[in-house]
């Protein structure tokens, strides 16, 4: 089969399109022909090494795709070749790991990292780790969403415990998290504020039904949301961003307000006024992806239209480095996906 792999890290030009062998189906396991695979911000930060540097390499990234059944090995009942299928973009390698969240399992890994992931025309999952596709929808188009999406249910939903009326900030509004972040908040009720730094982000968040946009190279969000709350502060911020940002997401929330962090693209050190943090009964709560009822909760807010995909473009599986080249630029509004 043909995949987008790796033999050194560097820039997106050590992504190479090269034939590597077809993988078949173990017990308990199935082969999945990739029909659409997504592109994350993380496997950029894997390819130029700034996660981890002892995977073994040649490797293939990927964690996001939607495909179909071709191959199903002994033991496996609930799936049948034709079935098309979403793989869970993270899971326990070891079967007997049994934690909640699933991602605090010991043998957790996010696809892609430890094994071989979905830049290819196929790929191996232990079938407890797969969920039906009933959206009907392009495979282009689903293929943007399930770590977003198991991300942002487990963040907004169960972490954050946004509900109706809350006021809410969701960083990043034009990011694949961060605008995934807003159509989970609007679905639950929530009052929706976002940070972008472009009118071109601004008209984008504005059409997921983000109530506030806060262009953040003119205003401070943390004034603007004390504002917009009568000075009260926000009920819940959901951070992807870090550094910072983070502290800052801390000064504008309630008196025991909750934060959630999620993410470092702004940096991986926070310094923040630990008095101030405690003597308000803040909390500041971390999540890593999410659990299968996550991503099924959130695949059924696609089917009833509540979130939608936000696909950029399709590139050919071949291109994944200059796929790589648009993420690390920030030339992407909403999220690539490679078709093999």
């Amino acid at each position: 089969m043909k995949a987008a792999i790796f033999r050194e890290f560097g820039g997106p030009e050590v992504l190479k399109y090269e034939t590597v062998p077809t993988p078949s189906a173990s017990p308990g396991h199935v082969v999945v022909k990739i029909l659409a695979s997504g592109v994350n911000r993380l496997e950029h930060y894997i390819r130029e090494g700034s996660v981890v540097r002892d995977m073994p390499l040649p490797h293939v990234l990927g964690s996001d795709a939607v495909g179909r059944v071709v191959d199903v090995g002994a033991a496996v009942r609930d799936f049948v070749v034709g079935d098309r299928v979403v793989p869970m973009p993270g899971y326990p390698l070891n079967p007997a790991d049994d934690f909640v969240p699933m991602s605090a399992a010991p043998s957790y890994a996010i696809g892609g990292i430890v094994n071989w992931g979905t830049y290819a025309e196929y790929i191996e999952v232990p079938a407890r780790w797969l969920l039906r596709d009933e959206t009907g929808m392009p495979a282009e188009q689903l293929a943007t969403l399930p770590m977003v999406l198991v991300t942002g249910v487990r963040a907004v939903k169960v972490v954050g415990a946004v509900k109706a009326g809350d006021h809410v900030l969701m960083h990043a509004g034009a990011s694949g998290t961060g605008a995934t972040n807003i159509q989970i908040a609007k679905a639950l009720g929530a009052h929706v504020a976002t940070t972008v730094d472009s009118d071109e982000k601004a008209r984008f968040s504005r059409s997921l039904g983000a109530d506030l946009v806060i262009d953040v190279r003119h205003k401070d969000f943390v004034a603007v949301t004390r504002e917009w709350t009568g000075g009260r502060g926000l009920d819940v911020v959901v951070d992807n961003l870090g550094g910072d940002v983070l502290a800052r997401s801390l000064e504008s929330v309630r008196t025991c307000g909750t934060v959630v962090t999620m993410g470092f693209v702004a940096g991986l050190e926070v310094k923040f006024h630990i008095r101030n943090f405690f003597f308000t009964h803040k909390r500041l709560l971390g999540t890593l992806m999410g659990d299968a009822a996550d991503l099924q909760y959130g695949l059924d807010l696609v089917k009833a239209g509540r979130v939608r995909p936000l696909l950029d473009r399709a590139l050919p599986l071949s291109e994944a480095a200059e796929s790589h080249r648009l993420v690390a630029d920030n030339k992407v509004l909403g999220s690539l996906v490679l078709v093999p």
